[in-house]
């Protein structure tokens, strides 16, 4: 029988059988005072953790005083906050908005913005396979998720996808398309698998970029904020964007979303051109300007840094002749373990048997994201509970090779991606059958039933496509 409770929710999240009622850090607890360790952070987004005192008193502080105006008049906190992200992030201007997949609209609106200024009749945006920027018609269209996109067709046009990590494709790309004008990347794919932009990837998009006089538009929303290490994602390359959005670990749970623009892009909008009732409101804009506060003070990205690296050496130490596992890897405080085969019901089983929080992407990838406020004892407590629970899928046969896709786009082997720069999909809108993601067999943890992506959906494995 349907939990009374839940009754009147539509089924749009693939929920786990538990409620939590209050936390302190990197601790949840649950209704029946259970603790739990969170190794998730809201998917990257209470990165100073739970009940931090300073945002909940600058959400107290601000509440009592004033909450919401309008963007028709000057708001004070937003002009501190756009000037605070754009001194730590070298870009010019900020707009403002309630999440990481609005940001990414106001990214693709600038995009195609440009694009008319440059005379370019059907302005197309270059997109990576395995993205994820939202689930907004636009963002979806954007992302390179089948599964995500199916039952929402017709996709919005104007994207053309290549395999991420592979410049020879976006050169090939360049050639055959002259109504391209921006390209749009994520400097680790969390949703995709948590795969790193190898070595000289971003460096070389900038460069192509700037010859081309396309826009480079990073998408930091779980990137950014100290996640990897540095303040943003694409700094280890040494490179300044266009275009950057960011979300999630900005507000710590206060909804709030910008997208940033260096350069002529940040003189694209003009009145009426863009706009967003809720977009920052007093609120939200002095929650973030604390949390910035709290990691420039804390200095949270070094720390990020050192704790990855005690994550990663941890995780490859306990886990390194484990059969089910493929390879770790990761950036900061951003790790995915790829198992050799669907995994989503180990975030259930993390719950009930380590009590312990994390997500599972593109099916065989468990996902880590723990705030970034952990200690040491804390990261060495998520590793042991990781193994426990990977420990009974040691037993019995050798588990299968992990699905060509997954293997292929390892960051370490970047040029093994095998997929043609422009496939019958590449300009979204009719999917090639022949393209569909594979299909798993039940049996092992996952199964066909998904596992929750970065909203707390759980995207159906599609067996065969049944679109036209």
């Amino acid at each position: 029988m349907m939990d009374p409770d839940t009754s009147y929710l539509m089924k749009a999240y693939a929920r786990q059988p538990v409620s939590f009622v209050r936390g302190s850090g990197a601790r949840l607890w649950d209704e029946n005072g259970v603790e739990y360790l969170d190794a998730m952070a809201g998917v990257g987004v209470t990165s100073l953790g739970h009940a931090h005192p300073e945002v909940g008193d600058a959400i107290a502080g601000q509440a009592g005083i004033l909450l919401h105006t309008s963007n028709i008049f000057r708001v004070g906190w937003q002009e501190r906050l756009g000037k605070r992200l754009c001194a730590l992030s070298g870009m010019g201007k900020a707009f403002f908005c309630n999440s990481g997949a609005e940001a990414n609209e106001a990214a693709l609106k600038l995009a195609r913005l440009h694009g008319h200024r440059r005379q370019v009749s059907n302005p197309r945006i270059l997109v990576m396979e395995n993205a994820f920027h939202g689930r907004t018609l636009a963002t979806l269209s954007a992302t390179g998720s089948r599964s995500a996109q199916f039952g929402f067709q017709p996709l919005l046009p104007g994207f053309v996808r290549v395999p991420y990590n592979d410049m020879e494709a976006v050169r090939r790309a360049a050639e055959r398309d002259p109504e391209i004008v921006a390209v749009l990347v994520e400097p680790v794919q969390g949703e995709g698998g948590v795969r790193v932009a190898r070595p000289g990837y971003l460096q070389e998009l900038r460069d192509l970029c700037d010859r081309q006089g396309w826009l480079l538009m990073v998408d930091e929303i779980q990137t950014g904020l100290g996640r990897t290490g540095a303040w943003f994602g694409h700094q280890h390359a040494g490179i300044v964007p266009d275009v950057m959005t960011l979300a999630k670990a900005l507000g710590n749970g206060i909804p709030i979303g910008a997208c940033l623009a260096h350069g002529p892009a940040a003189e694209l909008f003009e009145p009426g051109l863009h706009g967003s009732t809720f977009g920052g409101n007093p609120l939200a804009c002095r929650v973030a300007c604390t949390v910035l506060d709290i990691m420039a003070r804390d200095r949270l990205p070094e720390r990020a840094a050192e704790l990855g690296r005690r994550l990663l050496d941890g995780l490859r130490a306990a886990l390194d002749s484990h059969p089910g596992v493929v390879t770790i890897r990761g950036q900061g405080l951003l790790v995915g373990i790829e198992m050799t085969r669907p995994c989503g019901i180990l975030v259930g089983r993390a719950l009930e048997e380590e009590r312990l929080l994390l997500t599972v992407t593109r099916d065989s990838t468990i996902r880590l994201l723990p705030p970034l406020v952990c200690d040491g004892a804390q990261i060495d407590d998520i590793v042991a509970r990781v193994t426990r629970l990977l420990e009974p899928l040691r037993e019995g046969s050798a588990l299968p090779a992990a699905p060509a896709e997954s293997a292929a786009e390892s960051p370490e082997d970047p040029a093994a991606v095998a997929v043609p720069a422009l496939s019958a999909s590449a300009v979204l809108g009719r999917p090639d059958p022949a393209e569909a993601e594979p299909a798993f067999a039940p049996g092992w943890p996952g199964g066909v039933t998904g596992s929750p992506d970065a909203d707390g959906s759980g995207a159906p494995a599609v067996p065969d496509d049944p679109r036209p």
